[in-house]
């Protein structure tokens, strides 16, 4: 038996096939874009119900109430309370979730199917016939609220929340949470949430995704019978264009005395999820700091001991979202590791990734792509991106071979494009004591300090 060379990395195998399953396109008589996949391996259903009222139509004053809205759906309709829709799920074996972010609203769905019929009844009850009681309007606004007051205590939720108000102009809806804030909620009242569904729960520019051992035109009978009264479009979203609260580096300091880690956020405006340099950003990203291998990874876990873990992401949406590294370190290296975070942004914006570090990003992406679609939700979800970002319909038929077509030189020059270290903004939570003195001696910028309340 040969000795195995453990100095040296093994190389990768053979990329297996895949095929992302036929999607099966049609368009409802009300609008609603219908989209289906046949998935028979097992005898189940994965549905998401997908609507473009979500929180970005939404004006600061009235943020976070499409999220309350939605937490507050299931609590009952006109013919059953919260507590009869549960059971009526339960005894199907069904299971009904209701989220809410920017692009939009999405009401999710398993079963078995041949229980679809009776499942698909109740989410368009649940959908068309909301009853909002007020009981369950108060629960849903308080536990609401419990979550706004538990963001502000917690250290990673509330840099992220300081990062997004100083990566974006107060006037981008990006800039605040999108749960909103607690004065928001003062005065909400049962008929804004009334008001709020009516207007916005809209088939018109929204779609049915349903993935499982399902027939095409059995789901349209179905979807037809069910939601064939249901039309309209919800209130058009306001045109804002995304523009950075800043274009200058700055170091901003959320002060939480006694603190004895810090949570850091390097980041600033990135790009829509239309971007021509998506599959080159992707690449580059994963270098930087999207894999357990990455630059800033291997920096500052592997060679300085700084934190278990740091990464970066561009977050995409339909409008420009953000670019971000994020990580936790103790008090006494976060002056180090700031340091060391715009050191790895810097060369990837000016030199990009080795030929080297693309090929093992792109082999990375390539095979993990299907052990991400093994279930009928992980098609659902992909599929639903189709639909919500306006993406081709043959786009993760092809997604694979787009990755393995990034060069080096494509993934360079997105990165060069995209990733801005001079109009970072760095946003630190921390013990002001402990960190400001040696954030400031990295001559970075202004620094300022902010109280955390």
């Amino acid at each position: 038996m040969s000795a195995v060379d453990r100095s040296r990395r093994p190389s990768s195998g053979p990329i297996r096939n895949f095929d992302f399953p036929a999607v099966d396109r049609r368009t409802l008589p009300n609008g609603l874009d219908l989209r289906v996949a046949r998935m028979s391996r097992l005898p189940v259903v994965s549905l998401k119900l997908f609507m473009r009222g979500g929180e970005a139509a939404l004006s600061a004053e009235r943020g976070g109430l499409g999220v309350l809205t939605g937490d507050a759906l299931e609590g009952g309709t006109k013919r059953r309370s919260g507590t009869e829709l549960a059971e009526a799920l339960e005894r199907i074996g069904a299971r009904l979730n209701v989220s809410v972010g920017w692009e939009g609203t999405s009401l999710g769905l398993s079963c078995l199917a041949d229980r679809l019929p009776e499942a698909l009844a109740l989410l368009a009850e649940t959908l068309l016939e909301p009853a909002f009681p007020d009981d369950e309007v108060q629960r849903a606004l308080e536990q609401h609220l419990a979550g706004i007051r538990q963001r502000a205590k917690d250290p990673a939720a509330l840099a992220s929340d300081a990062a997004s108000a100083r990566y974006f102009a107060s006037t981008v809806p990006y800039a605040r949470p999108v749960d909103g804030v607690a004065d928001t909620f003062v005065h909400v009242t049962r008929k804004e949430l009334i008001g709020y569904a009516d207007a916005s729960y809209r088939p018109q520019g929204g779609g049915l995704i349903v993935v499982g051992d399902v027939d095409a035109g059995e789901v349209e009978a179905m979807a037809r019978e069910q939601l064939g009264a249901w039309t309209g479009a919800p209130a058009p979203v306001a045109d804002f264009a995304v523009e950075p609260a800043a274009r200058e580096r700055r170091v901003w300091i959320v002060d939480r005395p006694g603190s004895v880690q810090s949570e850091i956020r390097v980041g600033h405006v990135g790009v829509a999820r239309d971007t021509p340099d998506y599959f080159g950003l992707a690449i580059s990203n994963m270098v930087l700091g999207g894999m357990f291998t990455s630059r800033l990874n291997l920096n500052l876990r592997e060679r300085h001991g700084f934190t278990y873990g740091v990464r970066s992401l561009f977050a995409y949406r339909s409008q420009p979202g953000f670019f971000q590294v994020s990580t936790s370190v103790g008090n006494e290296v976060t002056g180090p590791a700031v340091r060391e975070i715009l050191t790895e942004i810097e060369a990837m914006a000016d030199t990009g990734p080795t030929d080297d570090e693309v090929a093992a990003a792109r082999d990375y992406a390539a095979g993990v792509f299907g052990l991400h679609l093994e279930t009928a939700s992980d098609v659902a979800t992909r599929v639903s991106q189709l639909v919500v970002y306006g993406l081709r319909d043959d786009y993760y038929r092809d997604y694979r071979d787009a990755v393995r077509s990034v060069s080096r030189e494509h993934a360079a020059e997105a990165a060069k494009r995209h990733v801005r270290p001079a109009e970072s903004q760095i946003v630190v939570v921390g013990d002001a004591s402990q960190i400001a003195a040696p954030l400031e001696a990295l001559e970075l910028g202004p620094v300022e300090v902010l109280p955390a309340g």
